[in-house]
């Protein structure tokens, strides 16, 4: 059976599930060749790919602890999970150590499995000590509503640094299916999705966003049908059920992939909880929610909204945080530090984070994030940040999509610049136009009154987006406070 697909100088290859274990085994005997014992960390530095899964595996074979890094952190990040985290040894696939085979090591269920550094949208990032109890915890949550199983392909872009591909690397080998990554190109994810034809898709909001806004544009006025099968065909045809996490996504982006036979599932997790808490599945989905609390998995309301979780997923705290682990579990519960509800039927619904909460000068709370998201889904528009606390009304930064907005100013004989484009009257035209549009769902007191346009998009290299793409808020505040302050002067476009 084929364990792994993967593309190397513009060819498919594939690794057996018999090749993998020879790998993998081979690899663990590397590590012990250098010194690596059980218990000892080992930092993992790379892009998504067969090497950084075999690594991943390897380490756990040995016993030691992975301590993933992300390849787009800054020089002062990864330092700091080096020494923070003691990793004695760090591998950056595809270069990896080769030695005799070894055999698996077995672990003590209240021993550190993994540390993960949450990419945080404050302050340090933090070591998430993940153990084999709750490793396990979350791999039974999730079995009875997984249905990945021999003979399926799981297309796999998002970064193995982050729980939530690393969660579908397991499932995924567990049931004897098919990991296919992708090429490393993000901007060649469509066309190898129509090369690798997957069933099933775990993704960021950004791509389904992205293929709603280009399909809704290019399809006005296309029979249904056609438009379906534009979509399907858009994933390959063989797509059976896709899964987003992370952020949130427009119920309405949700609702039109199910119409065109493409079911998107929206889930929810942290690290902290080893990436379940709950999830919509086949047969039981609410759009609008993040579905209902997982097996094993207890949700509660605390009295000031925050969405709190109790089970044997989640972990026991932070590594050599004492402070932030108290925090975070009081009582037993792990206090999420996002605001949400239970509906009749138990479905969750997430309505903001208690730190992004804007309140008004005249004491109106604002969960920017809805609003935010709503303006994403057109097509011109790839980030909109929104600031107002203790101001008298809302505004917003806004950023262009690059994708969209370049070809259509080719088309219409304008700049092709961003910076120039962000400036250009249509295009303020087009931006105010999707703000009026959006505001129109809310109360005028969640409105956004102004707004300007920002003459480059946001990040990961320039520190705005964790490599999830969640917007780091308190950065973009602190970085363009004369820009939120000049939106209240009069001077900007309103």
């Amino acid at each position: 059976m084929v364990a792994l697909r993967f593309k190397r100088d513009g060819k498919w290859h594939e690794m057996s599930y018999a090749e993998l274990d020879d790998e993998v085994a081979r690899v663990a005997g590397g590590l012990v060749a250098q010194g690596i014992q059980p218990g000892d960390r080992v930092a993992v530095l790379g892009q998504t790919s067969p090497e950084w899964t075999i690594c991943d595996l390897a380490i756990d074979r040995v016993g030691a602890v992975c301590v993933p890094i992300y390849p787009t952190s800054s020089r002062q990040e990864r330092e700091w999970v080096l020494s923070d985290s003691g990793a004695r040894m760090l591998v950056e696939p595809p270069q990896l150590p080769r030695g005799e085979p070894v055999a698996p090591v077995p672990r003590a269920d209240d021993e550190p499995s993994t540390i993960i550094y949450t990419s945080g949208t404050t302050g340090p990032a933090k070591g998430c000590v993940l153990t084999p109890a709750n490793l396990r915890a979350a791999y039974e949550s999730l079995d009875s509503l997984v249905t990945v199983g021999a003979g399926d392909v799981v297309y796999l872009y998002l970064p193995l640094a982050h729980l939530f591909a690393r969660m579908t690397q397991a499932m995924t080998l567990a049931r004897g299916a098919t990991l296919a990554y992708f090429g490393g190109d993000i901007t060649e994810i469509v066309t190898e999705l129509t090369e690798v034809r997957p069933t099933h898709l775990p993704s960021v909001p950004r791509l389904f966003e992205k293929v709603y806004t280009k399909v809704t544009a290019l399809t006005e006025g296309m029979e249904r049908e056609r438009v379906h099968a534009l979509v399907r065909g858009a994933f390959g045809g063989r797509l059976r059920e896709a899964l987003t996490g992370a952020a949130p996504i427009s119920p309405e982006i949700l609702e039109f992939f199910a119409a065109c036979g493409v079911p998107v599932y929206e889930a929810y997790g942290m690290t902290e909880s080893t990436a379940v808490i709950s999830a919509n599945c086949p047969g039981a989905t609410r759009f609008g929610s993040v579905g209902r609390p997982l097996p094993g998995v207890e949700v509660r309301i605390a009295d000031d909204g925050e969405v709190l979780a109790k089970g044997r997923n989640v972990f026991p705290g932070y590594h050599r945080n004492d402070g932030a682990s108290r925090d975070a579990l009081r009582d037993g519960w792990l206090h999420t530090g996002d605001l949400g509800a239970l509906d009749d039927d138990g479905y969750l619904h997430i309505t903001g984070r208690k730190k992004d909460l804007i309140i008004t000068a005249g004491g109106k709370n604002i969960s920017p994030a809805n609003l935010e998201n709503d303006l994403r889904r057109c097509r011109w528009i790839s980030h909109a940040v929104m600031y107002g606390d203790r101001r008298p009304y809302a505004v917003a930064l806004i950023t262009l999509d690059a994708e969209e907005i370049l070809p259509w100013a080719r088309e219409n004989g304008l700049p092709e610049d961003i910076a120039e484009l962000a400036r250009h009257p249509r295009v303020l035209e087009m931006v105010q136009d999707a703000v009026e549009r959006a505001n129109s769902a809310y109360s005028p007191p969640e409105r956004i009154r102004r707004f300007t346009v920002l003459e480059h998009d946001f990040s990961q290299e320039t520190g705005e987006l964790t490599p999830t793409m969640k917007l780091r808020r308190k950065i973009v505040h602190d970085r363009f406070t004369e820009l939120f302050s000049a939106l209240y002067g009069g001077n900007l476009r309103s």
